[in-house]
């Protein structure tokens, strides 16, 4: 590009297309002045990016640590450790089982059955809560005195 400055009736092609072009220049570079702050500023895809950057690296050295694993653990370790995992799955999944059949549905229908045998014997209840109030009023101003 040639620097020359045009004059005010000069209006030839050359100039015209001289001017589109630094007037281009200068919006990508406004452009760019402009998204640079902006893509700083967004803290929050940052971390993402590089949280899930970290998170392909921590796949990849667990790959690499289970295949040195495989590599260099004795036969029986191995075996051992495969028996092991296939027990403790089973055994979680047979303590799922039983707390979804077992334990919700029938901890509050036992609540349920000791409110109702309370509520039919609430005279004496209320007796013995009314017995042992006084109990421990009497046996409290006697500490006092």
């Amino acid at each position: 590009m040639t620097e020359r400055t045009p004059s005010p009736g000069d209006e030839s092609p050359l100039v015209v297309k001289e001017t589109r072009e630094q007037i281009e220049q200068t919006d990508e570079e406004l452009g760019l002045t402009v998204e640079a702050p902006t893509a700083k500023a967004d803290v929050k895809s940052r971390m993402r990016e590089q949280a899930a950057g970290k998170a392909a690296q921590v796949r990849d050295t667990a790959k690499q640590a289970k295949q040195l694993l495989k590599e260099k653990a004795p036969d029986p370790v191995v075996d051992r450790a495969t028996r092991t995992a296939a027990q403790v799955r089973s055994a979680a999944s047979r303590a799922g089982e039983l707390a979804a059949s077992g334990a919700p549905g029938s901890l509050p229908e036992r609540t349920g059955r000791v409110a109702a045998k309370a509520w039919t014997h609430r005279t004496p209840l209320f007796g013995v809560g009314a017995a042992l109030v006084v109990l421990l009023v009497v046996r409290r101003g006697r500490r006092r005195r």
